[in-house]
């Protein structure tokens, strides 16, 4: 699409070459138009649009703005809808983060929709157990889940119908079943190994003990109570009310830490987004204790070299990308966390004489193998959902919500249908690290919602989930749009690089250069010459994240929505 817009000037002549190495993945269909990697054209409306990772959560969105409410209320729908249908992702016993474009006052709002830590846990107890780090999954892990009180925070603001009509959906298919989908279920059929252990997970979240076949109806009718008192009692059932009292009651009777007085004061934040200027594009992302201005770090880096002329898949791109990435990743590691907690200005590590200095370092002959983090003064894993929404007025909603692990830490409190995240395990056990485990602090994230504006105006929603790809992927997507010229299908379905083995906020350190993961559709050619550079490269299956996206046009005011097939979803629009 970006392409195809080079006519109207808004882009420069550099977004219309023709990349300099072709990327031809072997493809079972050959496509008239578009590049070769991409697996259909963009979805156009002219009214709506709704991309999701499940086709019927997309369906419920269109449904619910078909009835007359807005991108805020199909978002809340949706997610709720996902967290009965990819259950591996996401649900009410995790956190949301998202980013509206609100078309009455024209301005982008940001929400922080994480929970905190325990009150009654403390770093000592982890010391004085001998631990090293906080165990994946069980009741150490658990914080609070903010999801639900993140969805009214939004409808607060923004919403039109009310939470019982927006609800509705989800509680009807919780109670009828829905059909498992194909990725989906291998996910499931994981996370049911690791968490069959763990107290009420079987019971509610298997059939007879395994996970539900491709194709197979799906209930939860546990869910559907739950979500059905939410929607005619309101957020407080939840953190107040009798769901608050169970919750709290399963964790105390199973080793956990999290009480009703943690969920009774837990409370969302409206934050301001952050931006950079990306070659005249205005990429914005959330402020910590997400990752969100790593994407923009990247960014900046990149945004000193000339990349378009390198071309698309070439070793330089690749190179370039993969040290601009280990660079932003020290800073993640030795910087973010709960900004109330943060020794550093986040303006600061975002500065265009910071990224310079920082590009600086970079070698393009040569992969680093440890870089120190930076001095702006002088996730491995994690499954997770993305969404967006636009609607007739030009709302539009970027929407991240995730349970962390898979399907979260397995602790599943009676009768309530869905698991407790284990996002705790993200912090630190460094004592004095800005990440370092504290009583009510959130903890580091790895999930983060993106949005594009150009001139002041609203262009591009869009997220890629999937731990820590997800702010790798913003800034490929970004360089696919910006500076090859995709479209905004052909920028998600291009073949990726995933970096591992970075410094993290745990604690670990890079030392190694990490492993370089480059999906099918790389030249070999490309794949010699970066070994010959230092680094090492290796195969993997699914590292690469999930992408969703809206653009509105310029020009026509139309909607293109864009959905990749690496997940189970898809766009669509009326």
């Amino acid at each position: 699409m970006f392409k195809r817009l080079t006519k109207t000037g808004l882009f420069t002549p550099a977004c219309a070459m023709v990349l300099a190495m072709a990327v031809i993945p072997v493809m079972a269909a050959d496509r008239v138009t578009g590049k070769s990697f991409a697996t259909r054209s963009e979805v156009i409306a002219p009214q709506a649009m709704a991309a999701t990772s499940h086709p019927l959560a997309t369906q419920i969105a269109l449904g619910v703005m078909k009835d007359g409410g807005n991108a805020i209320d199909a978002a809340i729908a949706a997610n709720a809808a996902l967290g009965l249908m990819e259950p591996t992702g996401n649900g009410i016993g995790g956190d949301l983060f998202a980013i509206v474009w609100d078309a009455r006052s024209e301005q982008l709002y940001g929400l922080n929709a994480s929970g905190r830590s325990p009150r009654s846990l403390t770093l000592e107890y982890f010391t004085e157990q001998g631990m090293e780090s906080i165990p994946p999954y069980g009741p150490l892990p658990v914080s609070v889940p903010g999801t639900v009180d993140g969805w009214f925070e939004l409808h607060g603001r923004f919403g039109s119908l009310p939470m019982t009509r927006i609800l509705a959906p989800a509680i009807a298919y919780a109670r009828n079943g829905h059909p498992v989908h194909e990725l989906i279920q291998h996910y499931w059929s994981l996370s049911v190994d690791r968490l069959a252990k763990y107290p009420g997970f079987t019971e509610q979240m298997t059939i007879d003990g395994r996970a539900p076949e491709v194709g197979e109806l799906w209930k939860n009718p546990n869910l559907a109570n739950t979500l059905e008192r939410i929607a005619n009692e309101g957020r407080d059932v939840f953190y107040k009310g009798d769901i608050a009292r169970t919750i709290a009651d399963f964790m105390q009777a199973n080793g956990g830490f999290l009480s009703y007085q943690d969920l009774a004061s837990h409370s969302s934040e409206w934050v301001e987004p952050l931006s950079i200027n990306y070659r005249g594009y205005d990429i914005w992302e959330l402020p910590p204790n997400g990752p969100g201005i790593a994407a923009l770090q990247i960014l900046n880096i990149i945004e000193n070299y000339d990349v378009a002329e390198m071309g698309f898949g070439s070793p330089d791109h690749v190179h370039l990308f993969l040290e601009a990435k280990k660079l932003a990743f020290e800073d993640r590691a030795r910087f973010y966390a709960d900004p109330a907690y943060m020794d550093i200005s986040v303006e600061k590590l975002l500065t265009e004489s910071y990224a310079k200095q920082r590009s600086e370092l970079i070698d393009m002959k040569k992969a680093a193998r440890e870089f120190p983090h930076g001095d702006p003064e002088a996730l491995r894993e994690g499954d997770t959902i993305y969404l967006t929404t636009a609607d007739a007025a030009g709302n539009m909603v970027s929407l991240i919500q995730s349970n962390y692990r898979g399907m979260g830490s397995g602790m599943t409190p009676p009768g309530l249908g869905f698991v407790l995240q284990d996002r705790g395990e993200l912090f630190s056990l460094e004592e004095g690290h800005p990440n370092a485990f504290a009583p009510g602090k959130r903890p580091f994230h790895t999930i983060i919602p993106a949005f594009i504006t150009k001139d002041g105006k609203p262009l591009i929603s869009f997220g890629l989930m999937g731990g820590s790809m997800q702010p790798q992927g913003h800034a490929q997507i970004v360089m696919n749009l910006v500076d090859f010229g995709m479209g905004l299908q052909e920028a998600g379905d291009a073949p990726r690089i995933h970096h591992s083995g970075s410094s993290e906020p745990t604690g670990e350190a890079m030392t190694d250069g990490g492993i370089v993961n480059l999906e099918t559709g790389y030249d070999y050619e490309v794949v010699r010459e970066l070994m010959s550079r230092g680094h090492r490269i290796q195969f993997a299956r699914g590292p690469y994240g999930g992408y969703q996206a809206i653009m509105k046009h310029p020009e026509h005011g139309t909607y293109f929505g864009a959905s990749e097939s690496r997940k189970d979803g898809n766009a669509a629009g009326y």
